[in-house]
């Protein structure tokens, strides 16, 4: 079935309600290049975030954070390790993890390692078209963390990802595509200017670990974080800002949408 979600779903404001009342502590191993983002934009919607990650503490760490982010940007031996180590203990102990594969497909060793992270069950897989298709073997690859595919190309390669693998998978563009593998669910809106600063995609991604945390239906929940993001992406462009002055408002727009969230009965 096809669908599509927005701000305007009285589900979507609800799930971000919840974040807000639960502060779900999520356990972040991303790039460096936008840690500190990253953890802004958690923290503008209530989350709780901490950037863990080296290979002596994730594996344990991941045991009591209530979600686990594990982004493939900045890879180094002992990130691989860390990376690892924090998706087989959040699957052990029930703790959701959300997998963004940045890059697979263009760069072999990080596709070898995705195929291995894929073996342990996350419950979301979030990226672009090239690295969706790339992991659902269709051939794709893109340049580098840029995809060389259209999200709508790549939502028979979701499909067959999400039956595969018994997860959820969102598909990153002009239009964000999220499916189950039996529903999709389209999320459209945000701003050019989302591709003009560095990590709105890898925010996406904590974001959505963020959702899956208070929310048990995970297809709803990322959906729901995609409908917040583009629609706060929308608000911060509306006065046609630099990218600067865009981030900042990106930012300043999740956290007023946090606070209207709070106060729906």
């Amino acid at each position: 079935m096809r669908s599509e979600l927005s701000w305007a779903d009285r589900s979507v404001p609800a799930v971000l309600r919840q974040v807000g009342e639960r502060q779900p502590l999520v356990h972040c191993l991303t790039n460096i290049v936008v840690a500190q983002f990253t953890a802004n934009v958690l923290l503008a919607v209530g989350a709780s975030p901490a950037m863990v990650e080296n290979a002596v503490e994730s594996g344990p760490f991941a045991t009591v954070a209530a979600a686990v982010l594990v982004n493939l940007g900045t890879l180094s031996a002992e990130r691989e390790v860390a990376m690892h180590d924090a998706a087989s203990a959040a699957h052990e102990h029930g703790r959701p993890w959300v997998f963004d594969p940045v890059a697979v497909g263009a760069l072999t060793h990080r596709t070898t390692f995705a195929g291995e992270l894929l073996a342990l069950h996350p419950a979301v897989v979030r990226a672009n078209a090239s690295e969706v298709m790339s992991l659902a073997g269709s051939g794709a690859s893109g340049r580098g963390v840029d995809s060389l595919a259209r999200s709508e190309e790549a939502i028979d390669a979701a499909i067959e990802l999400a039956r595969a693998r018994g997860c959820v998978v969102a598909v990153s563009g002009a239009v964000d595509y999220v499916t189950d593998g039996k529903d999709v669910v389209e999320v459209a809106g945000g701003s050019r200017l989302l591709t003009r600063i560095t990590g709105t995609g890898c925010a996406l991604g904590a974001l959505v670990a963020a959702f899956v945390a208070v929310e048990r239906d995970v297809l709803l929940a990322t959906a729901a974080a995609s409908a917040v993001f583009k629609t706060a992406g929308e608000a911060a462009a509306r006065d046609e800002p630099g990218p600067g002055t865009f981030a900042v408002g990106l930012l300043d727009q999740l956290g007023a949408m946090a606070d209207a969230a709070s106060e729906l009965a």
